[in-house]
């Protein structure tokens, strides 16, 4: 009978949760799609995770840390930056684009072809 009973997962520890900031974004809407502009301090080329899934865009920024001895004061945070959305179904995932550049992550979406406007011909 106890074999039946599914155990519910422990919640995590402190040392096992991850805790991110949310990184502010800038969005812009042009005829093609749409350009994310996201700040994230501190995180290289190599720290960026872009991933699609499920109609679900997720940003990751993982920053490279000094540590935390030898501080004096400190306002900054070692932790890492996250942010998801929910895309429109009109964004063509396979021609999603991103670069960083000093902290700046640009991301554009384009509009799949059939989405965008188009001037019909009156005749």
């Amino acid at each position: 009978m106890n074999e039946m009973i599914k155990k519910e997962a422990p919640m995590p520890t402190k040392a096992e949760r991850v805790d991110y900031l949310v990184p502010p974004v800038n969005i812009h809407q042009d005829a093609d799609g749409y350009t994310l502009e996201v700040e994230m301090p501190g995180v290289p080329k190599s720290g960026v995770e872009v991933t699609f899934e499920d109609g679900k865009l997720t940003l990751t920024g993982h920053r490279t840390g000094r540590g935390e001895e030898g501080y004096t004061y400190r306002e900054s945070s070692e932790s890492d930056y996250r942010r998801v959305f929910d895309l429109d179904p009109s964004i063509d995932s396979g021609r999603i684009e991103a670069s960083i550049d000093q902290g700046l992550l640009t991301v554009h979406l384009p509009k799949a072809e059939a989405a965008k406007p188009r001037k019909i011909a009156v005749m």
